[in-house]
């Protein structure tokens, strides 16, 4: 009796695990490099599958580095003493005399402070009139004050001071120690500059991009290349709005990696073998060293550049990278990745072995122990 029931579990056991095999329904993280392959155009497919050497590697290369337009390269550096429309100015003004036309009894100095230029450019002081404020300096305000109060008062001594104002500012926002509007002046009139006396940034510099929005014109650059091209620490205008932000690229890792993850980018550029180092490097006990893909759109011109083919619109392209091939880990470290790439590394054709295996043994180790138990 129990050699039936032995006889019987094992072959339940068996008919399971053939079926389960030959249904495909073994786990596991993705396609493998055939699979890809029978997706080719060249197989009726719709995915370009090309295989990566140096000169894809060159005809890829992308230069991530950014710069602004020559319209703000080009830009002067404003006189920090020139007045604007929306200015704030502190004025005082000593008179000569015991019973000045400005000053109280026993004093014979006046203090305006915050007197604001008008949108027409002018102020009022008393006894001076309108005066025309934009486009002169301090120094030339204070002669023209001086020269209207002279006809009223004798030896009048002027002071004229710009304080901060509303009239040439810049706001700046995002990953800076202090956000806020700040006034351009003497020492600010930079855009380094500037960012130094907001606090400076506060994300990481490798992935930090700096913006500068001046009307409807925008420029990005890198804030490492700021400080290294003297170039672009463009002069700044009132108006001017400046963001700080990471950079939001990213790629995907899939497949028999160290991890699947989304990654975002942690420099300008980032190749193939940095990116699989990144999640992890390679799952040694599952991955196949010669079907490394990075599966990207790429614009026509793009794929008609690599195949010297005619084609419409964008391109599914899937290179393939083999690692163990012997200039393979030097295409795969210049090969580089772009924003949303998908970076997926296949199994290789032993591992499938091993689960077939595990799952034809598992169930007859388990018919085995109902064996011992019905014995």
């Amino acid at each position: 009796m129990a050699s039936r029931i032995s006889l019987k579990s094992k072959t339940l056991s068996l008919a399971l695990t053939v079926s389960l095999v030959a249904g495909c329904a073994l786990p596991r993280s993705g396609p493998n490099k055939n699979e890809i392959f029978s997706g080719s155009e060249m197989r009726n497919g719709d995915t370009l599958v090309i295989e990566v050497d140096d000169t894809v590697t060159r005809a890829t290369a992308l230069d991530p580095g950014r710069t602004f337009a020559q319209g703000f390269l080009n830009a002067g550096v404003t006189g920090s003493d020139t007045i604007r429309a929306g200015d704030t100015l502190g004025l005082t003004i000593w008179e000569n005399v015991d019973d000045g036309l400005l000053s109280n009894a026993g004093m014979n100095a006046t203090v305006l402070e915050e007197v604001q230029v008008d949108g027409s450019g002018f102020i009022f002081v008393p006894y001076a009139g309108r005066i025309k404020a934009s486009g002169n300096t301090p120094e030339a305000i204070r002669r023209i004050i001086t020269e209207k109060l002279s006809a009223q008062t004798p030896d009048p001594q002027v002071l004229v001071r710009r304080l901060a104002g509303d009239g040439a500012t810049v706001s700046l926002i995002g990953g800076i120690g202090g956000q806020g509007v700040y006034p351009i002046e003497r020492p600010t009139r930079t855009l380094t500059a500037m960012l130094a006396r907001a606090g400076g940034v506060t994300i990481p510099p490798e992935i930090a991009q700096v913006t500068v929005i001046r009307g409807a014109h925008t420029g990005t650059i890198w804030l490492e290349d700021l400080y290294e091209d003297p170039s672009l620490d463009i002069a700044l205008r009132g108006g001017d709005r400046i963001l700080v932000e990471e950079d939001q690229r990213s790629f995907t890792a899939l497949g028999a990696t160290g991890a699947q993850s989304r990654v975002p980018f942690a420099s300008q550029s980032i190749t193939a073998i940095e990116a699989i180092a990144t999640v992890g490097g390679l799952n040694s006990g599952l991955a196949d060293p010669t079907g490394v893909f990075v599966l990207r759109e790429e614009s026509e011109a793009s794929a008609e550049a690599l195949t010297g083919r005619e084609f419409t619109g964008p391109q599914r392209v899937a290179y393939i990278l083999d690692l163990t091939s012997p200039n393979g880990l030097f295409v795969a470290r210049d090969f580089q990745i772009r924003d949303e790439d998908t970076v997926y590394v296949t199994e290789a054709p032993y591992s499938q072995f091993v689960k077939i295996l595990s799952a034809v043994i598992a169930p007859l180790n388990s018919a085995n122990s109902i064996d011992q138990l019905a014995n």
